[in-house]
């Protein structure tokens, strides 16, 4: 992670630097182009061959790409092409290594542990962006772009042995994994779909097509009381808040008068909210009733989005800020518990690529229209639309009683 926030930071300076800034923000956006066409598929690939082998794989080909733009931008200046084509690149490598990422951590630890693993991921994230850009902002101080890249593919290539090194548990027997509901929703998907459910019966059970595959973890997930609602609250949380907390921010910032640094501070307010809350989760493991405080955490979440825009001073925004990062860092945790706990391990990588789609492919692409639509209407109405869109996600979970009942494991 400390990686990819070097490499973000290196590609943007490198085409600012090669183009004008809206050929720079194309550069930019163009890979959640690929990681929204080919995430499904990523999941399939991470189910049918392994997500320790795919996490591995796809890992060392960013690595291998980042330096190999590193090494082109130290001999020459080639333009925005090959930034471009490795930011394709890395788009396309990401939608398999995201889903494969979201199958490991059941096939590392038990299920009573899984809620702790996203806590604990929770603080690798907001680690990385807190160490990321000064790294990254050191490496161009020092060597312009190239050093940048350099120095993020050497990040990157420090975790491939440290993934070799991850041990793997075998994939628990038919029942053992998902709740209830998943026995119950997911028995025919578990037929068509037995390769892939225990490590023995891949050799002796005639392997599916990938398009089969990609078929049952749709239908499995469509059929699940909890997972089917709970992607839906994923998916509107992701749409509402991606727009306002990245280029709505950065517009609010310019039309208060807080500048550069106050949009910092705002940004630091919503980072400490959500290390908070990874924090909570990583040190108790477990939080009852995870269903409802999910509801009970996204709503009033979303209602201080809507309020950030109407923060009357630099000191109520930041404040406003630690509350959405507090809320939103304990909905998004326990969402992201409640489905590991709930899909069968043989799944997990069908259903995080599902639930990564919104986040990664498609959310980022509304970035240019909230900024068109804060352009014609304002920030107000546009954190308020997005604030709508986000509390539907409570809504939802509310109006599901599987989903609202859903608990974490002991």
């Amino acid at each position: 992670m400390v990686g990819d926030n070097v490499y973000y930071l290196a590609l943007s300076w490198a085409a600012v630097q090669a183009g004008t800034p809206s050929q720079a923000g194309l550069v930019m956006a163009v890979s959640a182009v690929p990681r929204a066409l080919l995430m499904l598929g990523g999941g399939v690939v991470a189910d049918r061959f392994g997500p320790r082998r795919v996490v591995i794989g796809s890992d060392a080909v960013r690595c291998a790409a980042v330096l190999a733009v590193a090494a082109l931008l130290f001999a020459a200046s080639p333009g925005l092409w090959p930034l471009a084509l490795l930011a394709v690149l890395f788009g396309t490598v990401d939608a398999v290594f995201m889903p494969a990422v979201g199958a490991l951590p059941a096939r590392v630890t038990g299920r009573d542990q899984l809620a702790r693993v996203q806590g604990m991921r929770g603080l690798a994230i907001r680690f990385a962006n807190v160490v990321g850009a000064p790294l990254g902002g050191l490496g161009v101080a020092l060597g312009g772009a190239a050093a940048a890249f350099g120095l993020a593919g050497l990040l990157i290539a420090v975790s491939v042995p440290l993934l070799i090194s991850v041990r793997m548990r075998d994939l628990p027997a038919d029942g053992e994994g998902g709740g209830e509901a998943d026995r119950e929703a997911g028995g025919k998907a578990d037929q068509e779909a037995g390769p892939h459910r225990m490590g023995a019966a891949q050799d002796t059970v005639p392997r599916t097509t990938p398009w089969q595959d990609l078929r049952d973890g749709l239908r499995y997930i469509r059929g699940h009381r909890v997972l089917a609602p709970l992607l839906v609250a994923i998916a509107l949380g992701d749409l509402g808040f991606v727009g306002p907390l990245n280029v709505g921010l950065t517009l609010l910032a310019e039309q208060r008068g807080w500048g550069a640094s106050g949009m910092g501070w705002v940004l630091s307010g919503f980072g400490t909210g959500a290390g908070v809350a990874a924090l909570l989760l990583t040190v108790r493991g477990r939080l009852p009733h995870a269903g409802r405080v999910v509801a009970a955490a996204i709503l009033p979440g979303s209602v201080a989005i809507g309020a950030l825009a109407y923060a009357p001073s630099l000191v109520v925004a930041v404040g406003t800020a630690l509350l959405v990062g507090l809320l939103a860092g304990l909905s998004g945790a326990l969402c992201g518990a409640l489905l590991q706990t709930q899909a069968d391990p043989a799944y997990l990588g069908r259903v995080s690529s599902v639930a990564g789609i919104v986040s990664l492919g498609f959310a980022p692409l509304s970035m240019p229209l909230s900024a068109a639509a804060i352009g014609w209407w304002g920030t107000g109405p546009v954190f308020v639309t997005s604030a709508a869109v986000c509390g539907l996600g409570g809504v939802v979970v509310l109006c599901s009683g599987p989903l609202r009942r859903a608990q974490l494991p002991r």
